[in-house]
């Protein structure tokens, strides 16, 4: 069968937004993943990703020019509208072409997607073999309910993702990493009970953390090495740290690989003070940078986050990180259900003390299927009217009480640069090698990296 993957991806920027931000010059792993598994099957499959083009008259001419027979579209909370407008039109161009729609989104609210006519499926949860059923009985000209739960695939058991389909072009995260950079997600899931999060993500992939065997992900990076010659490379896990034991393996067998390529990941503050052995050994394996989600510097919004963090474990674990000269990637947000003036500040403070690499502030989004969405509901505060409203940016309030025009500016207090920040992200663009020793040694002495 012909098939193409849609990307909608354009509902907080718009398109033509490809090369425009790393973040969003990334593949779409889930995607990828079902490219690689129906190319198994030998269907056809093609990409569209919305960002690379101009409007929806493009988009048309796309599927006009393709004519498959299926179309599979992915959908985050923020990209509902640009996905149903996908779908219409699609419809539009053939009606007899199925319309499977899967992702966060369907898999929280699987009725809400059912109700638009132009949708044919709705997959909830993973979506690798009931995709591969759908379109078998597709082509059979079989019928079935029309939202169809998805099954928790052995991730070992999945060919590697299709990286192909994006064109094998991600841009890096900073300038310190090389290119090719490339992204892996080793495992599916979270053990964490954040309320900004949880329970969506366990809806969408279980309650545990399923991963792939270290044999299997440096497998994926040696065929990486061989096709691509990455340079850097970055774990998309929500948290590769909670399975220490992993981590240990992976680190043996990377140096054993023979590979040196620098890696980042995503970890927590908790992990990280209670893993300070850890730390070291990722350092030494190529570990260039945590992205830690600090989330706040006051204890009594971590609570109502349900981070299971205090702020001193935060500011301990930057300490820890930059013992060993690993590059701080901090999220945290503002804007709170609640949240006070002083408890906004607190926040700065911390980052102000902290003097990570990087910074990446967020306003609150109550998101569907979160404990706090469902609390901001029950006490009147959500103010979103939209589903473009989910994005990250604050274009519009998203919780009543909060005094948004203070908040702005206490991001903006929050995001000073620092002189020893700016002097050594310099530095690493020119390259550590290159410069004279008492150069570097003052750098480093302003940064606080003592290694």
């Amino acid at each position: 069968m012909k098939i193409a993957l849609i990307f909608p991806g354009v509902g907080e920027r718009g398109f033509n937004t490809h090369p425009k931000a790393p973040e969003y010059n990334w593949i779409n792993h889930g995607l990828c993943s079902l490219s690689a598994c129906a190319k198994k099957e030998g269907h056809l499959v093609r990409l569209i990703d919305l960002r690379e083009l101009s409007g929806w008259d493009a988009f048309k001419r796309e599927i006009e020019a393709i004519r498959p027979q299926a179309v599979g579209i992915t959908m985050m909370s923020v990209d509902f509208e640009c996905a149903i407008e996908g779908a219409r039109i699609v419809k539009s161009c053939d009606e007899n072409i199925k319309v499977i729609i899967g992702g966060p989104h369907p898999s929280i609210a699987p009725d809400e997607v059912a109700a638009y006519p132009q949708v044919d499926y709705v997959v909830v949860g993973e979506g690798e073999a009931i995709f591969l059923k759908l379109l078998d009985e597709i082509e059979k000209g079989c019928a079935r309910d029309k939202i169809v739960t998805g099954s928790h695939p052995d991730l070992d058991a999945l060919p590697f993702i299709d990286r192909e389909l994006f064109g094998c072009k991600e841009s890096a995260i900073d300038t310190f990493l090389n290119r090719p950079f490339v992204t892996i997600v080793a495992g599916r899931g979270c053990i964490y009970n954040c309320s900004f999060c949880q329970p969506a993500e366990r809806k969408i992939f279980g309650s545990r953390v399923r991963r792939r065997s270290v044999a299997n992900v440096i497998g994926e990076l040696n065929d990486l090495r061989d096709r691509l010659d990455f340079q850097s490379f970055m774990f998309h896990d929500d948290c590769l740290t909670e399975d220490a034991a992993w981590v240990r393996e992976f680190c043996a067998s990377y140096k054993k690989g023979g590979f040196k390529k620098p890696f980042i990941c995503q970890s927590r503050a908790d992990i990280i003070c209670k893993n300070e052995d850890l730390v070291r050994l990722m350092k030494r394996a190529g570990l260039a940078m945590f992205l830690i989600g600090f989330e706040s510097g006051n204890q009594r919004m971590l609570n109502l986050l349900r981070k299971g963090a205090t702020v001193e474990a935060n500011l301990r674990a930057a300490r820890i990180c930059k013992k060993y000269g690993i590059r701080i990637w901090a999220n945290y947000m503002l804007g709170m259900p609640t949240e006070t003036r002083e408890e906004v500040m607190d926040t700065v403070a911390m980052i102000h003390a902290m003097k990570p690499y990087r910074l990446s502030p967020a306003f609150f989004t109550p998101h569907p299927g979160s404990d706090l969405y469902d609390y901001c509901v029950k006490n009147g505060l959500l103010l979103i009217k939209s589903y473009r409203d989910y994005a990250r940016s604050c274009d519009s309030p998203k919780v009543k009480g909060v005094d948004y025009d203070f908040v702005r500016k206490a991001f903006e207090n929050s995001k000073k640069r620092f002189l020893s920040v700016r002097l050594y992200r310099k530095f690493d663009f020119i390259k550590e090698r290159r410069a004279r020793p008492a150069l570097r040694k003052f750098i480093k002495f302003l940064y606080g990296i003592s290694k």
